[in-house]
């Protein structure tokens, strides 16, 4: 049974992988609005292609800026100076005994804002930022704060591991990506989608950790939400020319926004196609065990001419061994350490 699944499921991949050639030069391009979209032999809007959602715009709006919502020209040019003369001043300021730290060169976090100057990728609530917490989501990271004190972040919470597995703890043991969430959202690097379509389905593809979500377009129910997964349960469908996805039934919390979702999140996910080299991605995240509102968010993916390589996490799985021998001999250290 095992067997004829994993069969299906490749078959299925194999196929949606093969639709950029099989469709390639049928494309038909339809005036939609100021812009001309190409589309699918099937009438759809195309989609397909590598994107790159990669910015300097924070997710947040700063504090600073309160109700600010927009730079002017010159404050969004003097923004990304100061940004990127602060990240090429990080190699100076890292230690530099960490072993296997990466220098600037590796990162890849973009060199401008986005093309509407936004202060913030957050459209919704109006200021720019994230809603409140609940006061039971505020209680739960009290506490876990408190359990986690002498712990860096790729580390599990004292006496955890398989269940808590701390907040880096999903991008770490290469589970999830720690841009791909879902949502996905810009970070240090490999900020890359290429999507592919068929008729009946869409599959995204995120370059970090090479995580592939097949989406059905059939109007078919979510599955029983006993049913969970780590990037949980998508449906999709087009609204006039956008792709909406939504996602529910998550086994836990996702790589996205530290950790901070539950089983709880209900995800949607919107993607139009603005123009040749622009694919619009808007997002509104909504647990209501974790704020006390949904909350939306936009990025520009911009049309990436390269294809996406290969991501290796943990090559030849040495990583785990490795993280695992290092705590025990943490763990030994502070065993012997007087008290």
């Amino acid at each position: 049974m095992k067997s004829r699944f994993l069969a299906s499921l490749l078959s299925l991949f194999a196929v949606v992988s093969m639709s950029p050639i099989l469709v390639s030069g049928q494309t038909q391009s339809v005036t939609s609005g100021a812009a001309a979209v190409d589309r699918t032999p099937w009438g759809a809007p195309d989609l397909q292609g590598v994107w790159d959602f990669r910015s300097l715009t924070p997710m947040e709006r700063p504090i600073d800026l309160e109700t600010k919502g927009v730079y002017t020209a010159e404050e969004a040019a003097a923004f990304e100076a100061q940004r990127l003369a602060e990240i090429a001043a990080l190699d100076d300021e890292e230690p530099a005994d960490i072993v296997g730290n990466y220098n600037q060169f590796w990162f890849d976090r973009g060199t401008t804002v986005v093309d509407t100057n936004r202060t913030s990728l957050i459209v919704d609530p109006p200021n720019g930022r994230i809603p409140s917490l609940t006061s039971a989501a505020a209680d739960r990271r009290a506490t876990t704060a408190k359990a986690r004190e002498g712990t860096n972040r790729h580390e599990p919470t004292p006496g955890g591991f398989v269940e808590d597995l701390g907040p880096g703890g999903l991008q770490v043991r290469c589970i999830l990506g720690f841009n791909s969430g879902p949502p996905m959202a810009p970070s240090a690097y490999n900020n890359n989608l290429q999507l592919f379509q068929t008729e009946e389905t869409v599959v995204l593809f995120a370059e970090m950790n090479h995580e592939a979500r097949i989406v059905p377009l059939d109007g078919g129910d979510h599955v029983d939400s006993r049913i969970r997964q780590w990037t949980g349960n998508a449906r999709g469908h087009w609204d006039g020319d956008t792709l909406v996805v939504e996602t529910r039934n998550f086994l836990r919390e996702t790589n996205f926004n530290g950790a901070s979702t539950t089983e709880h999140l209900n995800l949607i996910e919107r993607f139009t196609r603005i123009d040749e080299d622009t694919l619009q991605y808007e997002v509104t995240v909504n647990d209501p065990t974790v704020w006390t509102q949904p909350w939306t968010f936009s990025v520009p993916m911009k049309k990436n001419p390269y294809p996406v390589y290969e991501y290796a996490c943990h090559e030849g799985n040495y990583g785990l061994y490795n993280i695992l021998a290092g705590a025990r001999t943490e763990a030994d250290a502070a065993d012997q350490r007087p008290r």
